[in-house]
């Protein structure tokens, strides 16, 4: 059975003091030192040997293809590289380590981008080997902690259960003052394992066999037949404030500003911006067409969602409405009424907005069971950016170049 995440009063913290014989307990925090200087890092504290500092910590050289654990660090708050972790699929989206222009993909300083594409082709081979793969083990920056605490997110294992080979591991261009570079954007499954010990930990640092010596279950299971049993966290009604469905930031404001002025006097243009977001959002959409004005019946636009494996897919109806609202407009009770009110037997619907929903409209949707998805202006921002649009330059110049003007 997948794990679910109990309610928690008050979450679960270990003391600096203590991390040389602790256990990994999923999303607790690790705490850092109170020094003042790089001997406070917590993980260096909690795995020896995989130092200090960095998003790629190794214990062994992937030039020398001797790593034995591999830790990934994220602060989560790269807006040019962002990490993410989808809490209900148990996914998560981590970027390599050449960030900069000037070296090839694979010659970085800690070959972090080498042990990915050394990792991700093993994980499609024998066991064999997958079993010279080192396990990952994943901690943020804890978002309420002080100073160097983290916060231990889980076990990962390369790839997923659903994924092609290409979404697994992309290198993927970005530019940087006029210079062009790759680097990795990589997709790992969180395992299903609660708790890591510190027997087993301390028993693979030492060049054990990982399979043996308290084993979680999870990773012998991927090692042995490339079985994913994911960590899967399905989300509790939860009605999302004003703030937190809004950028907080001043360039995630401008972009969505640069949407608006995009589409300012020609909102209604808007709506094929709304379904290209929408894809980006579900890449398993299939047809979708905007309709038109005089004839929408309440819809922008009317598409399709695909599902099935490739030899015998379905697909799923669905409506979307776009609304390019100013972040002082939000979207009430009227405009998602319109909406429910087209939805047929089987359908689903989808409402996007530059803006945020009311509470109300939150409440009334999730408690009556409507099936729509509500994507607002901060949802829009982090997709931008999770696919590479980072900055209101790079959105202007996939608005010019997908929605030119008239």
């Amino acid at each position: 059975m997948p794990l679910m995440f109990p309610t928690a009063s008050a979450e679960s913290r270990v003391p600096f003091a203590d991390l040389g014989a602790a256990d990994l307990l999923l999303d607790s925090v690790y705490e850092g030192g109170s020094s003042g200087h790089a001997g406070d890092d917590p993980i260096a504290k909690l795995i020896p040997g995989v130092g200090n500092q960095g998003g790629f910590r190794h214990c062994g050289s992937p030039a020398k293809g001797t790593v034995r654990i591999s830790v990934l660090y994220t602060t989560g708050g790269e807006l040019d590289w962002p990490d993410y972790l989808d809490l209900q699929t148990g996914t998560f989206t981590y970027f390599g380590d050449n960030r900069t222009p000037g070296r090839e993909l694979h010659d970085t300083p800690r070959y972090g981008n080498l042990l990915l594409k050394d990792v991700f082709a093993a994980a499609h081979g024998s066991a064999a080997d997958r079993a010279k793969v080192p396990p990952f083990l994943l901690f943020e920056k804890a978002s309420r902690g002080r100073g160097r605490d983290v916060r231990f997110r889980g076990l990962l294992a390369p790839g997923g259960p659903t994924m092609t080979v290409d979404d697994e591991l992309a290198a993927v261009w970005r530019a940087t003052g006029g210079r062009r570079f790759q680097n990795y954007r990589a997709r790992f499954t969180v395992l299903d394992q609660a708790k890591i010990s510190r027997t087993w930990i301390r028993h693979v640092l030492s060049g054990g066999d990982p399979l043996s010596e308290g084993c979680p279950p999870a990773w012998s299971a991927w090692v042995k037949s490339r079985t994913y049993t994911p960590v899967l966290a399905p989300a509790t009604t939860v009605i999302r404030s004003k703030a937190s469905q809004m950028p907080d930031d001043l360039q995630g404001k401008a972009i969505l500003g640069a949407i608006r002025e995009h589409f300012r006097d020609r909102e209604h243009e808007f709506e094929a911006c709304a379904v290209a977001l929408w894809r980006l959002l579900a890449p398993a959409t299939g047809r979708c067409e905007v309709t038109r004005p005089s004839r929408d019946g309440g819809r922008d636009a009317v598409g399709e969602y695909i599902i099935g494996p490739p030899a015998d897919r379905i697909a799923i109806d669905f409506a979307l409405e776009a609304k390019c609202y100013a972040p002082t407009n939000t979207v009430g009770v009227r405009e998602v009424s319109r909406l429910i009110s087209r939805l047929r037997h089987r359908n689903f619907g989808v409402f996007v907005t530059t803006s945020y929903f009311a509470q109300q409209v939150q409440e009334e949707v999730r408690e009556d069971g409507h099936p729509i998805a509500l994507v607002c202006g901060r949802d829009i921002t982090d997709v931008l950016r999770q696919h590479g649009y980072k900055t209101p330059r790079d959105v202007r110049a996939w608005l010019d170049q997908s929605f030119p003007l008239p």
